[in-house]
């Protein structure tokens, strides 16, 4: 019991009270211990007052358009970052350059339309990242995620994308799970690299069944295993134009390489039978 006869429990709970009040909280968001949660909420724009402290952002299913990277950079300790259902698109370069702790990023279901080296270079302890159902994410470059060694979950399903560069994610040393389930793959023999990796890998794909070719119209909805077969033999024994231009050259090459030596062959042959000739011509007539 304290002094004035109240339970210490009631002192303590109105200190904590005290100090709840002075917690800042971003507007129609909730905040508990080192989470504040903006779900649903209508966002227009990145919300303000979130407390320094917090180490999971929840901004799924708002209007937002738009990631600060000075804001963001304020919020060092983040380790969640939840921004799934938005609008986010065109350039994300540099926008995470201040969160380097960050660990989850969810970005599907916006409107992303590339990945660059610059956009997750900075993320070195991302170990789970989710850029699906990106309809207009056309392009990941090859060294996208070569700074993202821990990377063990990546999901780029239903997207846009009809290629990806093999050591894109065969350098990923701890990846377990690859999403790549119905994009617009287009099959063909510069993809053949990829399928085979995809065939001798241990990594997980979920949802395996939909991973399917979507061009060529020959190889359409035809699965990965199916494909590579198709490929293996297509890749290996077709010519394209710029082959038979090759071989043609070679060949000319060869021909005129043969004839030249056939050519001074020839020319030595004639030259030693003169001279032998000569020679016998030149005994005979010293012997007369």
């Amino acid at each position: 019991m304290s002094p004035s006869g109240r339970p210490w429990s009631l002192s303590l709970a109105f200190l904590l009270g005290m100090a709840s009040d002075g917690i800042s909280c971003p507007s129609r968001c909730s905040c508990q211990y080192l989470e504040v949660n903006c779900t649903g909420q209508q966002l227009q724009e990145f919300p303000v007052d979130i407390p320094l402290d917090t180490r999971q952002l929840i901004l799924a299913a708002n209007n937002v358009s738009y990631l600060p990277a000075v804001e963001l950079s304020f919020l060092a300790d983040l380790v969640y970052l939840d921004c799934r259902k938005n609008l986010l698109g065109d350039d994300l370069d540099f926008t995470f350059i201040g969160v380097a702790k960050l660990v989850y990023l969810d970005l599907s279901f916006n409107n992303l339309t590339q990945v660059t080296f610059s956009t997750f270079s900075h993320l070195l302890s991302l170990v789970v990242l989710k850029i699906s159902d990106n309809p207009n994410l056309v392009a990941i470059e090859k060294d996208a995620f070569a700074n993202n060694t821990w990377l063990r979950h990546l999901d780029v399903s239903r997207t846009g994308l009809t290629f990806l560069d093999t050591s894109t994610v065969q350098d990923l040393p701890n990846l377990k799970v690859l999403g790549l389930s119905d994009n617009l793959w287009h099959c063909n023999c510069s993809f053949l690299d990829f399928i085979t990796w995809m065939m001798e890998s241990e990594v997980h794909f979920p949802d395996a069944d939909n991973i399917t070719c979507y061009t060529p119209a020959g190889l359409r909805a035809l699965r990965m295993p199916a494909a590579e077969a198709q490929l293996h033999f297509s890749c290996l024994t077709q010519l394209y134009k710029q082959d038979y231009v090759f071989l043609c050259l070679v060949g000319s090459c060869i021909f005129l390489a043969g004839t030249m030596a056939a050519w001074l062959a020839g020319i030595c042959a004639v030259i030693y039978e003169a001279r032998a000739s000569k020679g016998e011509e030149e005994e005979e007539e010293e012997e007369d």
